[in-house]
């Protein structure tokens, strides 16, 4: 499938609202009409129809392109990761051929890696949870990454029939050159938690895109957690088709000195009455720490009905780090419960340091306390008791291993 062309601006909704952040205003005497949405954004399987990112496009502009081009082209020997089923494994339905429904359902790449993951992974890897099953326990798939120089593509599709319940978290490890696709079909009445956990050697590189589709009255919960990797960027895009769906999207990082995070989050809200939240926060620490987080959301025509908000904090713990936080907001109709979105980049709040100062907490371990306190909103947001315990002790790992307590 190629990409589709872009519309004139007159054809486009004149009674959209478009968030200031959202308008790019071009030169009078220029022909084109640049991508002013992530909705506008060109799609395609086929590679050849992105071309190779230079870094002024408005989706690669962030990102450092020359530690992210070996996933600009496909893997030769495929073999920089295994898959490893640390429960769960009897939910593993086989794979899906290219055309192979439901593969393709819902994932259509819209940028260069995910389009050389979708042709470089002839057989997907496919989890379903049947009909009315309730899974009591997570589905943990665990990809290890077999050295810093292997490659890999790779298209995962996670399918929860209707009415069913089930949590799969995807714990990547080790270290790898991984582009991956995460295709996440929620069908009607089922709710489906997905949490991706990035805790890489520094030497991974790691571009992920997940698309997922809500059907009617139904939930997904989607957590990003990234704190390992030389350079992570995933993107979550979430589209809540059926009337009453419903869409909380979380993320939480911790980049350090060398490390780049990334996220760029796309809600769309399509189907009336649907409800979304979205809320990422992260920490930085480290002269070149860098995080990026882009957040989207639509408000479709037929969406009557929407609430929605999401938000992004970051919390700069030392000079030199660098957090980018840009929110965008574009609603097509006036019939809407709800909608907003924040960002808030900065250093510690004084009157937090102040009120434990003042019960007798000396200075640095109160300052750690705020810490834990700001990024553990996330974590307790998960309900897995075993990983919260886990990324709690991560958190403490990361303090306790740079500056993120110094002044």
């Amino acid at each position: 499938m190629t990409a589709p062309t872009q519309a004139p601006a007159e054809a486009q909704n004149e009674h959209a609202h478009r968030d200031p952040a959202t308008v790019i205003i071009p030169p009078q005497d220029e022909v084109t009409v640049p991508v002013q949405t992530r909705s506008e954004r060109p799609r395609s399987y086929e590679p050849a129809d992105f071309g190779t990112p230079n870094g002024r496009e408005v989706n690669w502009v962030h990102a450092p392109i020359k530690r992210l081009s070996p996933l600009f082209e496909r893997a030769a020997q495929n073999d920089g990761v295994v898959y490893t089923f640390d429960a769960g494994e009897q939910y593993a339905a086989g794979t899906l051929a290219i055309g192979a429904a439901p593969r393709g359902e819902v994932f259509e790449p819209e940028d260069l890696p995910a389009a050389v993951a979708w042709q470089g992974s002839p057989e997907a890897r496919y989890i379903r949870i049947p009909r009315e099953e309730e899974v009591a326990e997570p589905i943990v798939l665990r990809i290890t990454g077999q050295g810093a120089q292997r490659r890999a593509d790779a298209h995962l599709v996670i399918e929860a029939q209707e009415h069913s319940q089930a949590v799969v978290v995807l714990r990547h490890e080790g270290s790898a050159q991984l582009a991956e696709n995460v295709e996440i079909v929620v069908r009607d009445g089922a709710t489906l938690t997905v949490v991706a956990v990035q805790r890489w050697d520094d030497s991974a590189i790691h571009a992920s895109a997940h698309q997922a589709r809500v059907g009617r009255d139904a939930t997904l919960r989607h957590f990003v957690v990234s704190f390992g990797g030389g350079v992570v960027r995933v993107n979550p895009n979430v589209e809540l088709a059926g009337a009453g769906s419903n869409g909380e999207v979380y993320g939480l990082s911790f980049a350090d000195s060398g490390q780049h995070l990334e996220s760029q989050v796309y809600l769309h809200h399509k189907g009336p009455e649907t409800t979304g939240n979205v809320l990422y926060k992260g920490a930085l620490q480290g002269s070149s720490a860098r995080s990026v987080w882009i957040g989207d959301v639509l408000i479709g025509p037929d969406a009557v009905g929407t609430d929605s908000y999401e938000a992004n904090r970051n919390l700069v713990l030392t000079n030199g780090a660098r957090a980018d936080s840009i929110p965008n907001l574009e609603i097509q109709t006036g019939d809407i419960k709800g909608a907003g979105h924040a960002s808030a980049t900065g250093r510690f709040d004084d009157e937090q340091l102040f009120y434990l100062q003042a019960r007798g907490i000396a200075e640095a371990e109160a300052r750690r306390l705020v810490v834990i306190g700001f990024l553990t909103e996330i974590v307790q947001k998960l309900g897995l008791p075993e990983l919260e315990e886990e990324l709690a002790a991560a958190i403490e790992e990361e303090l306790a291993a740079g500056e993120g307590i110094a002044a």
